[in-house]
């Protein structure tokens, strides 16, 4: 591929992830709020302070009553306050933080019967934040052992033809290949028809149940993708199946069999991405180089996984990743998404055997074992992923990384950290 089509490729595969990604959603009134650095950091006993303001329309609504919370992410407050804003702006003192990590504040504010809430979060020496899970000492075996039985199982890969989602540069295909324990795994591969070697992307999912389109943009433009899904059902299934697996059978996957290694759901997702790499290098369309792990949140978790599990991909852009420093909660902090111990997780009942378990799959002990280039990006104010277990994972890489912060995010992306994302891989690809 030519650098002209590589450019090209690449802007398509922005547009294509920009309709992936959650975008904040505006609001008639506006609680602003923002710590008073203009970065956000804070060295570990300065004192922070927060402006508020109360918009509507940009205008400050004046006597508008507001309460808010403070304290460190994702845990009870430590401190809260009510008072009517009678110019419509207010400056909390956050106090500080005696070790590094997050201190939140939220303001809600009732105007017409309605309530409206902001937050905003100051970092305290967030470059020193250290993961409190530890690497099992059999951590790399256990996953080499499941490699091996992965690679002894045949791909049996059945790969169908979907007319109706082609286009005239693009064939797109329902892939399902067999994965551990005789599972299987599904996905959406779309191929150049045109003749050729092509680079390509692998897109690990997000959360949830749902089904899959592909990237037929990027195709079009050059290059080899497969979207995969992690449950082990077909992805072009009637939207209304996975609406029933969603509040059934697979409510609540990501906390089962987290008493046994061997058996938490997980594992079969793991080695699955492994099995989507194998499925890229058979295909004769596939350059046998060229290769990048691209997702966010559930995704940016796996991208990171696959990465550090298999040599052969050449890079990963992940987008706040979860499943990082699980334990946090265990030791008086916020743990990553899903929130495992949380003791507002009724789901999850502390053990030992599941505290054991979260280490094995824990994204922080994969970030350990990266070798190979990363993009990351993520934001201060994320509430399903908080920056404390982000941070964790990110802060033992150390292959080489790249970090793009939007500190104001939640669990969400500007365009502009797409744009970064973009440029980035077009730099590794460009290698």
């Amino acid at each position: 591929m030519n650098r002209r089509s590589l450019l090209v490729f690449l802007t398509g595969w922005f547009l294509y992830s920009l309709q992936l990604t959650a975008q904040s959603a505006e609001k008639l009134v506006k609680v602003n709020i923002a710590p008073d650095h203009a970065d956000w950091v804070y060295r570990v006993g300065e004192k922070v302070k927060f402006e508020v303001s109360v918009t509507k329309n940009d205008v400050l609504l004046r006597n508008v009553e507001i309460t808010f919370e403070l304290g460190p992410e994702m845990l009870p407050p430590v401190k809260k306050g009510k008072q009517v804003l009678k110019d419509g702006t207010l400056t909390i003192d956050g106090g500080t933080m005696k070790d590094a990590g997050f201190l939140r504040c939220r303001v809600f504010a009732k105007y017409d019967g309605k309530t409206y809430d902001g937050l905003a979060t100051a970092a305290f020496a967030p470059e020193t934040i250290q993961p409190s899970t530890t690497q099992p000492t059999d951590f790399i075996a256990f996953w080499e052992k499941g490699k091996t039985d992965l690679a002894a199982i045949p791909m049996d890969a059945r790969v169908t033809l979907l007319p109706d989602r082609c286009t005239e540069k693009t064939n797109v295909y329902h892939v399902n290949l067999q994965n551990i324990g005789h599972s299987r795994l599904y996905g959406i591969l779309c191929v150049p028809k045109a003749p050729g070697k092509y680079p390509a992307v692998l897109t690990v999912p997000g959360a949830g149940v749902r089904p899959y389109y592909g990237n037929v943009a990027n195709a079009d433009k050059g290059a080899v993708t497969l979207d995969i899904g992690i449950h082990g059902i077909p992805v072009i299934l009637d939207a209304s199946v996975y609406d029933a697996l969603r509040t059934g059978a697979l409510s609540g996957y990501m906390f089962y069999h987290l008493d046994d290694k061997d058996r938490y759901y997980y594992r079969r997702v793991y080695l699955g991405c492994i099995r989507a790499v194998d499925f890229i290098f058979s295909l004769p369309e596939f350059d046998g180089v060229n290769i990048v792990v691209s997702g966010g949140s559930q995704g940016g978790a796996l991208s990171i996984v696959t990465a550090a599990l298999d040599s052969r991909i050449k890079g990963l852009v992940a987008f706040y990743p979860a499943l990082c420093d699980l334990t946090g909660y265990l030791n008086g902090r916020a743990g990553g998404w899903p929130h495992l111990f949380n003791e507002n997780n009724r789901r999850v009942k502390e053990t030992p055997e599941k505290a054991e378990t979260s280490r094995y799959y824990d994204v922080v002990n994969f970030a350990r074992q990266l070798k190979v280039p990363g993009f990351y990006s993520f934001g201060y104010n994320d509430a399903t992923c908080p920056p404390t277990s982000m941070y964790s994972a990110y802060n033992v890489i150390s292959a080489p990384k790249t970090l793009f912060l939007a500190e104001e995010t939640g669990h969400w992306t500007y365009p502009e950290q797409w744009e970064k994302a973009t440029e980035w891989m077009f730099q590794q690809l460009k290698k």
